[in-house]
């Protein structure tokens, strides 16, 4: 039952991060425009970059390390001081980058400077610590308040496209809050560091080794949208952008059991209860295939009238980028599965790295030629591509260690009741009037077909639901 509980407290955690921006995209696609969403991306997408270098791999370390040496207090709290001072040094530095950085552009000065908040609450970000204990209420109830505050303060003060600089600084300076919010619980949790028995430095490889995936996980949230700045227009980079978080708002609900299950069987492999971690995966695969399936085969049925609908007509364009990414959202999600829920917390981080850097290296290739000669659609199949690699490799590598029967069991019902959800929602979407009723419509009737033919169907998801039920 904890597990459960876990899970729908990260999703919500997941889909709050990424629900700020998106509650406000009605709203902001119309104020800012095109443009002005394009600058957001652009400058975004740079910041990234240098807050990658500044955590340097330390958040998934941090995660796992915790989640190691969680049931002693002396050891885990020289650990997070340990690993939380490497992190404000190794933030400073990226900080330091930056600003040179800073010195040499001109075009966007003010923009990139308030994105570069989001590198300063780097150095505060303390969530591995509490996810590395399975504790994820606190960061979700804290961030909430956070959140909250944002929204209010994007209706309040953003008005004009002229807005697009104090757009950025509510969102960056949300996330500096957010992240403080979290220090007062601390008190009851880590001791008062001993400055003469701490060793930071001695965190900075094993983190180093985390840092070539997390530096290739970047290239999809972040090298796509510089280079459709670069070899498209920076308004190509905003349609992508919402396309992106569209998707990604739907991947949340996904990719939360990777956050649950990492610290989780972490401390189940130091404890060298194998046969419980591949039960515990099965489930996970399981899981993740039951509700990916229906959300990309959803996304991509209402997508011809959400896109208009939700964004405004300016980003028409959105619909089919829609189309084209909606199976990532399985891709990821086994991926999820295989990497961050496997490879990672038992210790195989060096199969893990070479998995996305692949992924990484397809990504480039296929985005230049693709990105020419369609534009926005090619960059989202480059995507896909990569993605596709990605899971494919992790599928062949663990072909010795899972069976794959047992991770593809019953996944069939799955396709089968999101072929067909899939067939009428879609008809339906493009014969009926684009109007938020008749979208809410076809979204509550695709639950019940998927729903409805599941029960029919009785997959594995209802054993395994009754099993975590009993934890």
């Amino acid at each position: 039952m904890r597990l459960i509980k876990n899970y729908f407290y990260t999703a919500g955690y997941n889909v709050l991060i990424l629900l700020t921006p998106l509650l406000t995209v009605p709203y902001i696609s119309r104020v800012l425009g095109p443009t002005g969403v394009g600058i957001n991306a652009s400058t975004n997408s740079v910041i990234t970059y240098f807050l990658l270098f500044g955590t340097v791999g330390i958040t998934i370390y941090g995660n796992r390390e915790i989640a190691f040496i969680r049931d002693d207090p002396q050891k885990r709290s020289q650990t997070f001081w340990e690993i939380e001072i490497l992190q404000f040094i190794t933030i400073s530095c990226a900080y330091l980058a930056f600003l040179v950085f800073l010195s040499r552009e001109h075009q966007f000065r003010l923009y990139f400077f308030y994105q570069s908040f989001y590198i300063v609450a780097g150095a505060f970000d303390i969530s591995w610590f509490f996810m590395g204990l399975e504790d994820f209420k606190k960061t979700v109830v804290r961030n909430t308040f956070v959140k909250i505050i944002s929204l209010i303060a994007i209706f309040t003060f953003v008005k004009t496209a002229n807005d697009t600089g104090i757009y950025i600084l509510i969102l960056a300076g949300s996330q500096v809050l957010g992240n403080l919010t979290l220090w007062p619980y601390l008190k009851r949790l880590v001791h008062r560091p001993n400055w003469a028995t701490l060793h930071c430095l001695r965190h900075l490889r094993p983190s180093l080794a985390l840092f070539i995936p997390q530096i290739a996980t970047t290239v999809y949230l972040a090298l796509n949208k510089t280079m459709l700045w670069k070899l498209d227009s920076v308004t190509a980079a905003g349609f992508y952008d919402y396309s992106d978080k569209l998707v990604k708002l739907v991947l949340a609900l996904v990719t939360a059991t990777g956050t649950v299950m990492l610290p989780h069987i972490a401390n189940l492999f130091v404890k060298k209860k194998l046969d419980q971690v591949k039960r515990y995966l099965y489930k996970s695969f399981d899981f993740v295939l039951c509700i990916a399936i229906p959300m990309t085969f959803g996304i991509a049925a209402v997508a011809t009238t959400l896109a208009p609908l939700f964004f405004g007509r300016q980003f028409a364009t959105v619909d089919t980028l829609l189309m084209v990414e909606a199976p990532v959202i399985v891709l990821i999600g086994m991926s999820n599965v295989l990497g961050q829920q496997y490879l990672l917390p038992t210790r195989q981080t060096k199969t893990y790295t070479i998995s996305v850097t692949i992924g990484a290296v397809v990504n480039i290739i296929c985005n230049v030629p693709l990105i020419i000669v369609w534009g926005v659609h090619g960059s989202m199949l480059a995507t896909l591509i990569s993605e596709a690699c990605v899971t494919g490799y992790q599928l062949w590598v663990t072909r010795q260690d899972l069976s794959w029967h047992q991770l593809s069991r019953g996944s069939w019902k799955y396709w089968l009741a999101g072929i067909t959800m899939f067939t009428v929602v879609y008809r339906l979407n493009t014969t009926m009037a684009v109007r938020p009723i008749t979208l809410a419509f076809q979204i509550v009737l695709g639950m019940v077909i998927y729903v409805g033919l599941l029960f029919v169907l009785r997959p594995p998801i209802f054993a395994s639901i009754k099993a975590l039920k009993q934890r």
